[in-house]
């Protein structure tokens, strides 16, 4: 039986929500005996069963909820009952002949701390807290149960593990994973790089965003800022973009941009590289007078904590004013925020004050999120994070 750990009065309002998470201030003393990762029933201070979740020695976060089922043993069944339910329902919303694809997103999908991406036949995990770690071996051999064609990889490089008392650690958990695996989406192919690429390899959360962004391109000048490995110019030029321009710091990044353009048999005459900080070209091609017909900003997590909220709403202010200012009338600017701490309305004030600041007047003609197998569990809000807006210049 699992060890027991209790709740101070009044503090197990949350988990009533069904909500997965447990914070230190709401725990009495725990029992010596338990151990980073180790499962536990949750109970009330009036004795009554609460949760079965996983302890965390050094979190601020110290359980993280299994199940809410009192029945239901956290054993090699519950992995693979969770990641079939998982997989059934990908199959139902995933867009026909799409070969990568968000498996698990942890806490929304019933799994604390266990991200899975499928590249191909490649599964890629992200194990982030002491409970994932804990069962690392249940998730493989679930993952082989479903998938026995499939290498599974690691990808727990993640800075958050050390919050958990955990070591960032990459590995081969089942079979051979080549240096780089191409996927489709959508009718466009992509090359990922699982071993090093950013996240597990790619942001497949953008799936249907670049979808969107992609049809609204046809004949235009596009500025793709913070361009990673080159899939919104690619869906730009797929749509028939005059001309693309990616901006990124990363010349390994830009490279394989190259690579996904010329993998689409996409014309390369009409893309340009530009390795430099998005921010210095921003206000460079401002003072060149250079304009653009749509530009698109998908820069990276500029909120990483509370503390630097303030600082991420004026990054994101500023990249977001001087894009208007490079907008030609009629514009287009597709504009996005993964900071899951910043709220999609704060989003959205921030953009309407740089497009006030920038002299521009505005119409908000999309909203765009993170793809469905990306789910927001209703008793988990946290899980929602990626914001997008499509912005007419008028």
């Amino acid at each position: 039986m699992p060890s027991s750990i209790t709740l101070k009065p009044q503090k197990e309002k949350s988990l009533l929500r069904h909500h997965p998470w447990i914070f230190d201030g709401a725990v009495e003393i725990p029992k010596k005996n338990i151990h980073n990762g180790d499962t536990v029933d949750v109970m009330s201070s009036e004795g009554q069963w609460l949760g079965r979740g996983a302890w965390s020695q050094h979190s601020q976060i110290k359980v993280r909820i299994w199940t809410f089922k009192k029945n239901e043993n956290i054993d090699n069944a519950f992995f693979l009952r969770r990641i079939e339910r998982a997989w059934e329902q990908r199959k139902a919303t995933l867009p026909p002949n799409t070969t990568g694809f968000r498996l698990v997103a942890a806490e929304s999908d019933g799994l604390p701390g266990v991200t899975i991406d499928v590249y191909e036949n490649i599964a890629v995990c992200q194990l982030l807290s002491s409970g994932a770690e804990k069962h690392r071996q249940k998730i493989v051999w679930a993952l082989n149960k479903l998938f026995p064609d499939f290498t599974v990889y690691e990808r727990s490089d993640v800075a958050v593990r050390k919050k958990e008392g955990l070591k960032l650690i990459t590995q081969s958990l089942s079979g051979e994973v080549p240096d780089e695996v191409v996927i489709q989406e959508n009718g466009v192919k992509i090359k990922v790089n699982v071993k090093d690429g950013h996240k597990t390899g790619f942001y497949l959360d953008q799936r249907d965003s670049r979808d969107f962004v992609g049809k609204l391109c046809h004949g235009k000048e596009v500025l793709n800022c913070f361009s990673y490995t080159g899939a919104f110019s690619c869906y730009a030029l797929a749509n028939g973009a005059k001309h693309v321009t990616n901006v990124d710091v990363s010349d390994l990044a830009l490279e394989t941009a190259k690579q996904n353009i010329q993998l689409n048999e996409l014309n390369l005459n009409q893309v340009e590289f530009v390795q430099k900080d998005v921010f210095k070209v921003l206000r460079e091609y401002q003072s060149n007078r250079k304009t653009f017909d749509h530009i698109i900003l998908d820069p990276p997590k500029f909120v990483e904590s509370k503390a630097s909220l303030n600082k991420g709403c004026r990054g994101y202010k500023d990249i977001n004013l001087q894009a208007f200012k490079l907008l030609q009338s009629g514009g287009i600017l597709s504009t996005f925020s993964c900071s899951g701490l910043m709220s999609a309305d704060l989003f959205q004030k921030i953009v309407a004050d740089a497009a006030l600041d920038a002299g521009r007047e505005v119409q908000f003609i999309k909203r765009l999120e993170q793809a469905p197998d990306h789910p927001v569990s209703s008793n988990y809000p946290e899980g929602f994070y990626l914001k997008g807006l499509v912005c007419r210049v008028l």
